[in-house]
């Protein structure tokens, strides 16, 4: 098919064109769009617990935001606001029936998408000239959705990822935004550093204490000061700040695909009490990275080599997602008393944690469970993270993680190296291999 000039002339010559596709209010949308009679255009939020009213708002619709309705919020806080409130129980199902619906409609203007999670997709359109120009076809994207699934969606057009992002949050419902290199420094400069996707709030407090306040500031900040309280993060924050991402679309990637660890044994054990202590250790450090990156995980993983360097892999759907390092270290327990003969001698042990979600995304299906028993068990794991922060990783320990096998050692960062953020890839590779 030919281009026109026209088409041709709104492609950069060497850059790239990414949309961020960002659904809006996306689970009270597809609850519109499946049932507009009962619906459309009233003041609805998908919470847990609806019979028990003690849940929390997960997605409200703009006409419950519009009374002062926010995610997050109780749902007895909510009822006070706007006693007519209509109440949805969540439906994954069906929501992940809708992201597979929308992601296919961008899929056919460009392959490379890439989910980030059941709401939001970047997909690049290079090389879709085909198709129009880059407006052309985000227009036609936001149409398709509209009009096939009756969903709302706003859309970032920008050179890289990371201002794609940017774009979409600027116009809510049914934006289209965009926002170039050139746009940065009168868009973005006068913002504090926080606004910026992918600065969080403990960052942005030590941007503060640098008196590094607005994206501006971050922007022209000495390398050197960043390099000294940053290390390698410095320099990416400075080039966020600039408006600047190299990052692909990554049409496999899907978010923090797995956070695993395993650690090879000194000498083959064959007891299991040893063993569970070991998977104690392990499960403990998954634990810990998982709350750190505000993830849960929905499937526990284990890996068990033999000392002939035979690997098996084996794992199960934990009943409800968790942040926990009992049900980790339980599930991993279990799978291996189902999977491996007793007396059997092992190598290595690890767990992998699967199936990952953010904790936001994942609080409502939490709540559908047990959410009057979360509060207090997340205080606990709150306190104690920090008291290792601050005191490291041996300052709470319980008496079944002592032992002087290496798993013992797992807390001990300068023995282990920090092979841990990329372990899914190498543990990927050894499976292949």
């Amino acid at each position: 098919m030919m281009h026109n000039d026209q088409t041709l002339k709104a492609y950069p010559v060497n850059g790239r064109v990414i949309l961020h596709i960002d659904m809006n209010a996306f689970y009270c949308s597809v609850h519109e769009a499946v049932e507009p009679q009962t619906y459309k255009g009233k003041p609805t939020a998908v919470a847990g617990s609806v019979e028990l009213r003690k849940g929390i708002i997960v997605t409200c619709s703009y006409p419950a935001r519009a009374l002062g309705i926010k995610t997050g919020m109780l749902v007895s806080q909510a009822l006070k606001i706007c006693p007519e409130l209509l109440l949805i129980r969540p439906n994954f199902e069906l929501y992940r029936q809708f992201s597979r619906r929308f992601m296919k409609i961008a899929y056919s203007y460009s392959p490379l998408v890439q989910a980030m999670s059941i709401d939001e997709c970047y997909v690049d359109i290079t090389g879709s000239k085909q198709f129009g120009t880059p407006l052309d076809i985000t227009q036609q994207i936001q149409h398709q959705i509209r009009t096939v699934l009756q969903l709302p969606c706003s859309i970032g057009i920008a050179p890289n990822k990371l201002l794609a992002k940017m774009a979409s949050d600027m116009k809510k419902p049914n934006g289209i935004s965009v926002l170039r290199k050139r746009d940065v420094p009168h868009v973005l400069w006068d913002k504090p550093c926080a606004y910026l996707y992918g600065i969080g709030g403990k960052t942005a407090e030590k941007l503060k204490r640098l008196n590094i306040h607005t994206l501006g500031q971050l922007a022209k900040a000495s390398d050197t000061l960043l390099k000294e309280h940053f290390g390698v993060m410095g320099a990416v924050l400075k080039r966020s700040a600039n408006g600047e991402d190299d990052s692909e679309v990554d049409p496999e990637q899907e978010q923090s695909k797995s956070i695993g660890h395993t650690t090879t044994l000194p000498s083959n054990l064959t007891e299991r009490s040893d063993i569970f202590r070991v998977f104690l250790n392990v499960a403990d450090q998954v634990g810990r990275r998982l709350r750190r990156q505000k993830l849960m995980t929905h499937t526990v993983q284990i890996t068990i080599r033999d000392p002939d360097m035979k690997t098996i892999t084996r794992a199960a759907k934990l009943n409800a997602p968790t942040e926990n390092m009992e049900d980790i270290y339980h599930m991993a327990c279990k799978l291996f008393d189902d999977h491996w003969n007793e007396g059997k001698p092992v190598r290595l042990l690890g767990i992998t944690l699967q199936s990952l979600s953010s904790k936001q995304e994942t609080a409502v299906q939490l709540d559908l469970f047990d959410y009057q028993k979360q509060p207090a068990k997340e205080k606990l794991n709150k306190a104690l993270d920090a008291l290792r922060d601050k005191f490291g990783e041996n300052a709470v320990l319980t008496a079944g993680m002592l032992g002087d096998d290496p798993s013992s050692l797992i807390r001990n960062h300068k023995v282990r190296g920090t092979s841990l953020q990329m372990d899914h890839m190498k543990e990927q590779r050894l499976e292949e291999e």
